[in-house]
């Protein structure tokens, strides 16, 4: 059953939503993919080659993309910065998944973001509006008429948010966040993503964060998470501007568990998963994991 189906089920009885179907009847369980990695992490080469390795070590692009289906890829591209800035998602990365997931038969692939700062200069300086577009992407800014109410049935903090119904009804989604410092939460990453795909005062969600960020997660489950750190902001994030803040680091993350992915990029900044107390709140509510050890991981370098 996919996204769209869910929906149209649910509102049909209206009881799907609120008897909390959980994500893992909806879109498959982990176990039905561990004979592939969990996690993949590539590095030493250009984001295009990166992102193809990394998703081949997954099972390949086929396993989650099927002709027909209408994909949403969701970069972040919240900010008016270059690519070298590494506030938004490196738009190389963004166009090689477009490409990969209508070579798949993707009927369409849509790219779009909630930005913060004002979202002609946002999508045109980060690169991601050209490129993506190049890709055979469609490409499109937020209407606020498509946002609508969703039901958090497991939700801590939230029991109700406007989402993008975009995001909602895709086939398939799939969060494509860069690594970066973040003033509050430390660091941004895939959980925190999601924001880019919620209407409303996204304000309130920074007070209890680590509770709120994951409710919004236990509706938005993405089939894949490929984090960018092909160049990480590792201060004064999440905006960024100065160059001294960037370290490069030729990095792709992807898995199918977005907690193991963040859990894992959060090494590059020299932090233990523990110490984000989302990640934390997001395991022990299910969503995902961060014992390494009991995972299995690909590892390759493009360099050797």
């Amino acid at each position: 059953m996919n996204r769209r189906e869910f929906l149209r089920i649910a509102a049909a009885s209206g009881a799907a939503v609120a008897g909390g179907i959980s994500n893992g009847a909806l879109f498959g369980s982990y176990d039905q993919l561990e004979s592939h990695a969990r996690l993949a992490v590539v590095q030493n080469g250009l984001p295009a080659a990166m992102v193809q390795k990394a998703i081949e070590a997954l099972g390949g692009i086929g396993r989650f993309v099927k002709r027909g289906d209408v994909v949403v890829v969701k970069p972040n591209i919240g900010w008016d910065r270059v690519p070298e800035q590494a506030a938004t998602t490196n738009p190389e990365v963004v166009a090689e998944i477009v490409r990969l997931c209508l070579h798949a038969g993707a009927s369409k692939v849509k790219v779009f973001d909630r930005t913060c700062n004002e979202p002609r200069r946002c999508y045109h300086r980060s690169q991601i509006e050209q490129l993506a577009r190049q890709a055979g992407a469609e490409v499109s800014h937020i209407y606020e008429q498509k946002f609508k109410t969703a039901a958090i049935p497991n939700g801590q903090q939230l029991k109700s948010w406007p989402f993008y119904a975009d995001a909602l009804e895709a086939d398939v989604y799939i969060n494509v966040p860069i690594a970066k410092h973040h003033s509050l939460s430390r660091l941004t990453l895939g959980l925190k993503n999601t924001m880019g795909i919620i209407g409303g005062n996204r304000g309130q969600i920074h007070n209890h964060f680590d509770q709120k960020i994951v409710d919004l997660n236990t509706v938005i489950r993405p089939q894949l998470t490929i984090i960018d750190a092909v160049r990480i902001l590792v201060n004064n994030g999440p905006q960024g501007g100065n160059l001294n803040d960037v370290k490069e680091t030729k990095t792709i993350i992807a898995s199918i568990d977005p907690v193991a992915a963040d859990a894992y990029a959060a090494t590059l900044f020299g932090l233990r998963p523990t110490e984000l107390s989302f990640l934390v709140e997001a395991q022990k509510r299910g969503l995902g994991s961060f014992d390494f050890n009991q995972m299995k991981i690909e590892k390759i370098d493009l360099k050797a």
